[in-house]
């Protein structure tokens, strides 16, 4: 079970590496002036690749996830409303995800509607639901 938990840690801190670095190349994009094709292109070219290789981290993080919660009874049975708690982040950073893949195809299609103020905010999301997603695993609150 140690050894499914340390991958399940490594892939997740993977995945939010990227969750994290992605709006972070939407803020750049939003700030790149129209005649700067080259720059767009370069930076649609970092983005595009950056979801694909942090979807791939997020598979194996979901899997061994569901392995201890499932395989292991992790969080479950009484007392463990903390697991409810954190599997309802987690539904929200899949959704986040997701919604990575919308504003890049914005980027792409150039529809993009947000400035880079927006994308800054946009940014701290996942701050936020690491810190409560640790705070709920490490300290089991309810």
């Amino acid at each position: 079970m140690l050894w499914i938990k340390a991958l399940h840690i490594v892939f997740v801190t993977s995945w939010f590496a990227g969750l994290f670095y992605l709006p972070r190349i939407f803020v750049n994009l939003a700030m790149v002036p129209a005649d700067s094709q080259a720059e767009r292109e370069r930076l649609l070219l970092m983005a595009h690749r950056l979801y694909r290789f942090m979807t791939m981290l997020m598979v194996p993080a979901l899997g061994f996830g569901l392995w201890l919660w499932l395989g292991y009874g992790i969080g479950r049975g009484p007392g463990n409303g903390w697991m409810h708690a954190k599997l309802a982040l987690v539904v929200a950073l899949l959704g986040y995800h997701h919604y990575c893949r919308r504003l890049l195809r914005g980027f792409e299609q150039r529809t993009n509607r947000h400035s880079d103020v927006w994308y800054r905010w946009f940014n701290e999301a996942p701050v936020v639901v690491l810190l409560l997603v640790a705070i709920l695993v490490v300290v089991k609150p309810f």
